[in-house]
């Protein structure tokens, strides 16, 4: 059975719109490097505006987390991931969503009902109790015994400060061989969390009152590869088949078994790593490795899946990277269709990448040799096996093993709480950068978003019509526009850009929207990022006769609400693609 496709199936015979997946970064949400969650491109539909797919959608989102990036290798947690989901932006409610669910799973899925459990929202101050849900799933033949009632961390979805909020209800599957008991314990690690159903009903401002939202939505999320361990009896990801013949492909290239012990933790690396390259690397946002944001990430994940094909002996040199690569493409390409495009683009990040790190490697090893010339003593000390493996990427164990060879000693417990630290100050510092939500529309942004698309359409009568938005970042304080200009601009063009832009803000443009199919928006010229991800049903954003843009918003309604427009730096950003900052006045 493909999950994904029953998964789709199913909601379109409820009367649900398939639309693909949003790109892996953000377009209006400037708090997160990636998206994290199936809701985050759907924030200005939740919010009120019209879906042009209407109220009833189902997806297959790509999502990236990677704040708990060093956990990767257990037998769950995964850098990149999808999420299945469906919506309904002002239509049905709780009835509906909670009876699919159980019918999906019990029906499609073929899952016992008898191993299933839920739990509700216990309430909390004035917002009660969700009894409606309970009501809802008893008369579904869910036992009251298998419905627990817990609080606000566990059953209530907010977006962490002011904006809609609501109780959701968990499905829980029994994953063990342990007779089910009749009670649901929420304690017990065995009851697995397979979907979550969001309510979002009510309102919080920001001093925390709530009221009933008129548009009342349901958000849900199932994560493809935890329903496909659930289904197929697995209780290691990695053994289950949408990991299998990748895992297999390593055992080939390298001769080992994954069952083996000393060997499965650097097979699991080496195939989460490479699937979120080809992701990463494979979107149309062009993310290119470097030292900064995305970049940065696409840069980390390839030098770690390297240093654990070292651990297994493969000849870093020799094409095990493109050939996983290759057969990842392959297996992602039907849902994913930018893979099959990008494919050259992939190869190339790879190659590239994987020549920097092995002469990265290289200076390692003569800064490890420095190192114990000049030790004092026989221990290599905390700070220097962190200097190792901050600024060169050798991992301890690495240390550890050449330190070994020489009869040497390292403070390996003194670099884990120093590397704890470093973890902790990444997690808070990334903190705002990886948390999503719907707190990113305010009228500051709003200005800024509207002035990408002056600053597009400047770009294409000042240098060249060829020139296209590559992404953008927005913040209250500042605009980032990436473009695919071929050099650096000149002051001139800088200034004849700036000054078009001042001129349409004065002009007191206005702003307009329609709703049109993805064919007719091209065949009237409307510039848009990349069209394949887009639905069949489109909205075009138009300012004055100066620009069109395929573009889900937020926008304001006439150019002279937006200020005075100022480029404050223009630089690279990768290969092929320049970057300009600037502000509103």
């Amino acid at each position: 059975m493909n999950i994904k496709d029953t998964y789709i199936k199913f909601f379109e015979a409820k009367g649900h719109k398939y639309i693909p997946s949003a790109g892996v970064i953000p377009e209006n949400d400037p708090t997160s490097l990636f998206t994290t969650a199936g809701m985050q491109p759907l924030v200005p539909y939740l919010l009120g505006q019209k879906h042009p797919e209407g109220s009833r959608l189902v997806d297959v989102q790509k999502c990236f987390r990677t704040n708990d990036l060093d956990e990767v290798g257990d037998t769950t947690h995964h850098t990149f991931f999808e999420m299945l989901g469906n919506w309904s932006l002002g239509d049905y409610f709780k009835e509906e969503s909670i009876a699919w669910s159980l019918e999906l799973l019990t029906e499609k899925f073929n899952i016992p009902k008898d191993r299933l459990a839920v739990t509700v929202f216990e309430g909390n101050g004035n917002i009660p109790k969700d009894e409606q849900s309970a009501n809802i799933w008893k008369s579904h033949g869910i036992s009251e015994n298998r419905i627990s009632y817990l609080g606000k961390d566990d059953n209530f979805w907010t977006v962490g400060g002011s904006g809609p909020c609501g109780p959701d209800t968990e499905i829980f599957y029994w994953c063990s061989n342990d007779p089910v008991p009749e009670k649901h314990d929420p304690e017990d690690a065995r009851w697995v969390e397979i979907w979550n159903n969001v309510f979002m009903q009510y309102y919080m401002d920001e001093k925390g009152n709530i009221t009933e939202l008129d548009q009342k939505n349901v958000d849900t999320g199932m994560g493809v590869e935890r329903i496909t361990a659930v289904l197929e009896g697995k209780n290691d990801n990695y053994k289950t088949s949408i990991w299998q013949d990748i895992i297999q492909k390593i055992e080939t290239i390298t001769g080992k078994s994954y069952d083996d012990p000393q060997y499965t933790k650097a097979m699991r690396i080496i195939a989460d790593h490479l699937r979120a390259i080809v992701m990463l690397a494979g979107d149309d946002a062009k993310i290119k490795p470097s030292n900064t944001d995305q970049g940065y990430i696409l840069r980390r994940l390839i030098r770690r899946a390297i240093r654990y094909a070292k651990k297994l002996d493969i000849d870093i040199n020799s094409t095990w990277d493109t050939e996983i690569a290759t057969m990842i493409i392959k297996q992602y390409a039907k849902y994913y269709q930018e893979l099959d495009r990008n494919q050259a683009i992939i190869l190339e990040v790879l190659k590239n990448e994987k020549s920097k790190f092995n002469r990265t490697l290289e200076k390692g090893l003569k800064e490890f040799e420095k190192i114990t010339k000049n030790l004092q003593g026989d221990t290599i000390n905390k700070d220097l096996a962190f200097k190792l493996y901050d600024t060169f990427g050798f991992p301890i164990e690495l240390t550890e093993e050449l330190a070994k060879e020489q009869n040497l000693k390292v403070d390996s417990i003194g670099f884990k709480q120093k590397f704890k630290e470093h973890q902790e100050k990444s997690r808070t510092a990334s903190a705002g950068k990886f948390k999503g939500g719907l707190a990113s529309d305010g009228i500051i942004e709003t200005k800024y978003h509207t002035a990408t698309h002056l600053l597009n359409a400047a770009l294409k009568v000042v240098v060249s019509q060829d020139v296209h938005q590559m992404g953008s970042n927005i913040t209250a304080e500042r605009m980032r526009f990436d473009s695919s200009c071929d050099h650096k601009l000149t002051e001139e063009e800088k200034e004849k850009t700036e000054a078009l832009v001042n001129k349409w803000i004065a002009e007191g443009l206005e702003v307009t929207f329609e709703q049109m199919t993805k064919e007719k928006a091209l065949s009237i010229g409307a510039e848009c990022m990349f069209i394949e991800k887009y639905p069949d049903i489109v909205t075009v954003y138009s300012i004055g006769n100066i620009s069109k843009e395929l573009c889900g918003g937020p926008h304001v309604k006439n150019t002279k609400e937006l200020g005075h427009f100022k480029i404050k730096k223009e630089e690279a950003s990768s290969a092929g693609v320049r970057r300009i900052k600037a502000i509103l006045e």
